[in-house]
């Protein structure tokens, strides 16, 4: 499939830039907290040897001088989506699963544009010029992401055929693994895709695991990566700033509950209820926590989701005093049609078994297990039963 890619480098940093002027040309460092661990999700161009990902504490080893921001990803989010909302309106197929990263699928626009500076020049208008956006086009995503990291300013580069030779200098670093992947591949002496290429899969899985495969395959030109469009589902957002920082999880939870009546009232018009919702909020020193909360059966009602909400945010304290908090609505459905016992003791269990399908999804794992027959005749006792999960 061939694939256009628009690469927006250092997205986060040119939103802050964009709200913040004063910050262009300061060394800078984009903080995100991941559980205990703080790490660098974007950084000054200037700033060589920082990567994304990276701990804090190794950043500033490197760079003892740099200001520390911490990352505002709802703002960074609503920025980039109406970037992929304009380009939604020259290609049906656009991908935006990362910030920055946009993959457009341009199979059959020929009949609209009619070469690819047309094609270039109406992606270009989508997208601000602020964001210095890099195109690049080829057979495949990685391919497109290299062609743009290579394009001239204000550019496109196309990659067409036998690309080994365009691929076999790159440094390693490029390749969209996490930096330990990448880390160990130096560590073998591995530097740049070349050397990857004369590898056999083999050796790279024995010590990469099912990486490896994906390793080696990008390393020789080959990427079967599908494309994944945008979901055109109907996204509810509902965000507000509290009168006074809290640590108040009462007045966490009445605030939520509050955008959720909300967000029921049209939702209930259709019918509809809640399979996946985002909570996040934002400390008073603007440190960012986000949780999403996903539900085996739609969510029907306010106090059903508030009910699973408020587990989650029990389990997982606060980063500090809470400033602003918000809600997006990711996932919608309906219920599943399901025939209630009208025996009481049936419902009971029903309900019990309820409660323990939301209790495996927090968890991520079974917890109601059954004993089954495997080998009854076997003369070894373990053999003849498995703990099995129950199907519920």
């Amino acid at each position: 499939m061939k694939i256009l890619c628009v690469l927006l480098p250092h997205f986060p940093l040119s939103c802050e830039i964009l709200r913040h002027p004063e910050f262009e040309g300061r060394p800078i460092a984009i903080t995100l907290s991941e559980g205990s661990q703080k790490l660098v999700l974007d950084y000054s161009p200037e700033l060589k040897g920082l990567q994304r990902d990276m701990p804090i504490q190794q950043a500033l080893a490197m760079y003892g001088e740099i200001e520390l921001i911490h990352a505002d990803v709802p703002h960074y989010w609503a920025v980039f989506n109406e970037i992929l909302d304009a380009l939604e309106l020259k290609s049906p197929l656009v991908e935006g699963v990362e910030l920055g990263d946009i993959y457009i699928g341009i199979d059959g626009l020929q009949s609209i544009y009619k070469n690819n500076d047309i094609l270039v020049s109406a992606m270009q208008e989508s997208v601000p010029a602020t964001f210095n956006a890099r195109i690049g086009i080829a057979e495949g995503k990685f391919a497109a992401y290299l062609a743009a990291l290579n394009s001239p300013q204000g550019g496109y580069k196309v990659l067409a055929g036998d690309t080994n030779t365009f691929l076999k200098n790159l440094p390693c670093d490029l390749l969209p693994i996490s930096i330990k992947s990448r880390v160990k591949l130096h560590d073998f002496g591995l530097h740049t895709l070349s050397h990857i290429a004369l590898m056999s899969p083999a050796k790279l899985q024995a010590q990469f695991g099912p990486e490896g495969q994906l390793i080696w395959e990008l390393a020789n030109g080959r990427d079967d990566t599908p494309l994944y469009p945008r979901l055109t589902e109907e996204t509810i957002e509902e965000s507000t700033t509290l009168d006074s920082i809290t640590l108040s999880l009462d007045l966490i939870l009445m605030t939520l509950e509050s955008m959720l009546s909300k967000a029921f009232v049209r939702l209930g018009q259709k019918g509809m209820g809640i399979s996946s919702i985002t909570i996040w909020t934002r400390s008073w020193v603007s440190q960012y926590w986000e949780q999403n909360v996903r539900f085996k059966e739609p969510a029907m009602n306010t106090r059903t989701a508030m009910s699973r909400i408020k587990q989650f945010i029990e389990n997982v304290p606060q980063p500090g005093p809470v400033e602003q908090l918000g809600m997006k609505i990711t996932g919608t459905g309906r219920p599943h049609g399901k025939q209630k016992s009208l025996m009481s003791q049936v419902r009971a269990q029903e309900h019990l078994l309820e409660e323990i399908k939301q209790l495996e999804l927090r968890v991520g794992h079974p917890l109601l297990f059954e004993r089954k027959e495997v080998e009854p005749w076997s003369r070894i006792p373990e053999r003849r039963y498995i703990l099995a999960p129950s199907n519920q």
